[in-house]
């Protein structure tokens, strides 16, 4: 009689995207990421570090074991947050391995029917158009302001439903009034244009922080920038290659390298940490595509984290004043992946009266990484609880980063500890200094009151809308 075991062919690594062995033995297990990998700090298991999810990759490779869903369980626990890579003397390329790595898990995961269709809808036809992913996000920004939610939450109807429903459904954001929209604007610098720099709006940012897009856009004018913002470009694929789809994310990249090197732009800009990550490696990507391949090595050269790009510049120091106490939170791919740093302190210390303090350990991963908070989220959190120890031990006001899943997550942990903290990106806090300097002739700063600005925003475009003369493509500015 033949096994179960017999009958399942043994699953191994196979085709284009397969872990390469040169990515794979240059790992000599000397052990310098354990203490640097959140997973491994928190369990204290070397099959849930570095090393050990190699060693696994390795075993796979070699046909000792096989794709089971007990070596995929360490696998998936990884948060790809890469803070390995700095630390590794022998060069090991973890980010490619484990985005590789995920390629083959992707092909033998087994889902039910109705989470399978759930992940391809998602993955595959909403995220990568921004068209359904903001009808999706107005359906829950209705929920929410028309006191659905609220009475949903009193009755408590969605715990009936599941626990954990109702405990992930307490952590999304509160959504703005408004999206921030990439249609083609062009806005112009305050004074004499010193550059022109195409921006990306990305899928997730312009809809849960369209005012913080467009703080981004008033921090660039503000310092000579010409800025357009491309109808056509779309999300940027990091979402799709953390879970494995590599031919969606290829597809996503071809359409913005079209749409971005189309704008005859010196940059292109990128506020999201995780979405300049991705972009800056569109060249490894589409590497093996003969059409591809040198336009996306020109788009990586040509993107820019905005912290980097503005201190590069370099910027024009604000002179309004904010007292607040603020840590800042390095945000995985900013830190991790784009080796970026100093640029963001840079920033928060030139604005008069902000006190920087930091806090201990600031680039270990706050747990939220993509989907990972959704797919992990026991994990998720009890990362969350130990970076929300880390913050609330510097007594600030506020917590400054740089990616908008990080925002999202803070922002919970806040909630969570009941801690009344602020939760701001760096650049939102750079545009409040700019809006609080002193009009001219005037001694006095004028606070930055983002809802008045949002108003006055809405009523000018009103005025303006359907009438000779109406410059739509300055909207945003």
């Amino acid at each position: 009689m033949t096994s179960a075991a017999q009958q399942e062919p043994f699953r191994l690594f196979e085709g284009p995207d397969a872990p390469t062995e040169d990515d794979l033995y240059k790992c000599v297990h000397c052990g310098f990421c354990l203490q640097a990998c959140p997973t491994y700090v928190e369990t204290g298991l070397e099959t849930e570090s570095p090393r050990g999810r190699i060693a696994l990759m390795k075993a796979v490779h070699e046909k000792r074991i096989d794709i089971s869903p007990a070596v995929v369980s360490h696998w998936d626990l990884c948060i790809q947050c890469r803070a390995c890579e700095p630390v590794c003397p022998s060069g090991v390329p973890y980010g490619r391995l484990i985005e590789a790595t995920m390629v083959q898990v992707a092909g033998h995961r087994k889902l039910g029917r109705i989470a399978s269709r759930a992940s391809d809808l998602l993955l595959k036809r909403i995220l990568p158009n921004q068209g359904r992913l903001s009808f999706l996000v107005g359906m829950l920004r209705l929920y929410q302001r028309s006191g659905l939610r609220a009475m949903a939450r009193k009755l408590g109807l969605i715990r009936m439903v599941s626990a954990k429903l109702a405990e992930l459904e307490s952590s999304l954001p509160t959504l703005p009034p408004a999206y921030f929209e990439a249609t083609g604007q062009v806005v112009r610098p305050f004074g004499e244009r010193t550059t022109r720099v195409a921006l990306l709006s990305g899928c997730v940012m312009p809809l849960i922080h369209g005012p913080q897009m467009r703080s981004v856009v008033h921090v660039l004018t503000r310092n000579g920038c010409e800025v357009v913002v491309p109808k056509d470009q779309v999300c940027c694929g990091a979402i799709n290659t953390h879970v494995g789809d590599l031919e969606t994310a290829r597809d996503l990249a071809r359409k913005n390298i079209d749409a971005f090197l189309e704008s005859g732009v010196d940059a292109v800009i990128v506020a999201s940490a995780g979405c300049g990550s991705r972009m800056k490696e569109y060249h490894d990507l589409l590497k093996d595509d003969p059409a591809y391949a040198e336009k996306a090595d020109q788009l990586s050269r040509l993107t820019r984290d905005i912290h980097e790009f503005l201190v590069e510049l370099p910027f024009v120091p604000p002179e309004g004043r904010l007292d607040y106490r603020v840590t800042y939170q390095d945000s995985c791919h900013l830190a991790h992946a784009q080796g970026i740093t100093d640029a963001p302190r840079v920033l928060l210390r030139s604005i008069p009266g902000l006190e920087l303090v930091e806090m201990a350990n600031p680039s270990r991963c706050c747990g939220a990484g993509g989907t990972y908070s959704i797919t992990q989220r026991e994990f998720s959190l009890r990362l969350l609880d130990s970076k929300m120890q880390s913050i609330l031990a510097t007594e600030p006001d506020v917590v400054a980063t740089a990616n908008p899943g990080c925002v999202m997550q803070l922002q919970y942990g806040a909630v969570r500890t009941e801690s009344g903290l602020g939760v701001r990106y760096v650049t939102e806090l750079l545009d409040e200094a700019y809006r609080a300097e002193p009009k001219r002739g005037s001694t006095k700063s004028e606070s930055f009151d983002p809802t008045a600005w949002e108003e006055e925003r809405h009523e000018l475009r009103s005025r303006w809308k359907g009438r000779p003369g109406d410059r739509r493509q300055r909207r945003d500015r």
